[in-house]
């Protein structure tokens, strides 16, 4: 899709604002062509009647939804209020329909029923570990609890049955956990897992992993001694925290070896930081693990581009 320069955005031009600087940024390092390949197959073509929304636009306009965590109508209407917007889209709403908030929808729901958002994840880190900026040669893990309305007070009248409650740090709290398996050497995203908030980190472990890591790190969550045992005995690093029992402390050693381990371990909460704290995704949109599942896909994807993205446009 290509960039238009309109009257109106000549006209209005003024300041290189924040958001327009982000937005020149991930417009050069997203692969627009290779991610409307992916969704291209599936989108359904019009022989007759009005001509469908480009594929490449749709994903443009999703993605500004999950950069700047936007509901459908609240992306329209952004969209006719803000001049980075549009410059973004190339869209002038003088001259060219805005797609509306159904069309959103539609193209979400296309993208949860394929499973697209889980290709597209896989289409944009195999293009990051062409490049050589996603090496996996070991893996960092660790979850995120996404809060969920604790409320009953909506249409079905009562809670979502795939969120649960569950106690950290003495506090309970409501909804999902998002689990990452994070490359050791660049912090990027190359496995993404969901449950229920009740489940225990452990739990999915393994699935986090690739298969051919040297090093696995994470905190005294993933402590398992059988785990700790088969790492060594096939060569690899083991840098999971020790943890201590109810009968044993740790030992000022192992403290020390705790802080060492961190440094590495600090690389997972980068991307927990970028897309709760950066974009606000710190509570699930949706009912259900599966249409928060997808989105989450998509917000890990768009965040490996964002922590490389220096790297990228320098050699562009």
């Amino acid at each position: 899709m290509s960039q238009q320069t309109t009257f109106l955005s000549l006209g209005c031009m003024t300041k290189r604002t924040r958001a327009d600087r982000f937005l020149d940024e991930m417009n050069q390092v997203v692969p627009w062509a290779e991610l409307t390949a992916v969704v291209a197959p599936h989108y359904p073509r019009a022989d007759t009647g009005r001509p469908l929304t480009e594929v490449e636009l749709l994903l443009r306009l999703h993605c500004l939804q999950l950069w700047y965590n936007l509901s459908d109508p609240g992306l329209e209407d952004a969209v006719h209020d803000r001049l980075s917007f549009q410059r973004f889209l190339g869209l002038d709403p003088l001259n060219q329909r805005v797609p509306d908030e159904t069309t959103v929808l539609h193209f979400r729901r296309l993208l949860e029923q394929h499973g697209l958002a889980e290709a597209i994840f896989a289409r944009v880190n195999a293009g990051l570990e062409a490049r050589g900026l996603l090496v996996k040669t070991g893996t960092v893990v660790d979850a995120t609890i996404l809060a969920a309305p604790r409320s009953p007070k909506n249409q079905t009248g009562q809670r979502d049955p795939e969120m649960s409650s569950t106690q950290k740090h003495g506090q309970w709290h409501f909804g999902m956990k998002a689990h990452i398996g994070v490359d050791a050497r660049s912090g990027l995203v190359h496995t993404v897992r969901t449950t229920t908030a009740s489940a225990h980190d452990s739990q999915v472990f393994t699935e986090l992993l690739h298969g051919h890591e040297e090093t696995v790190a994470g905190d005294t969550a993933y402590a398992n001694q059988m785990l700790k045992v088969s790492c060594r005995q096939a060569g690899g690093h083991y840098l999971i925290h020790e943890k201590a029992t109810r009968t044993r402390a740790l030992s000022a050693r192992q403290h020390h070896r705790n802080g060492q381990r961190s440094s590495l371990r600090a690389k997972v909460e980068f991307p927990f930081r970028i897309i709760k704290r950066l974009w606000g995704h710190a509570t699930v949109r949706y009912r259900g693990l599966a249409k928060n599942t997808a989105r989450l896909h998509l917000l890990f994807a768009l965040a490996n581009l964002y922590q490389v993205r220096r790297q990228l446009l320098a050699t562009a």
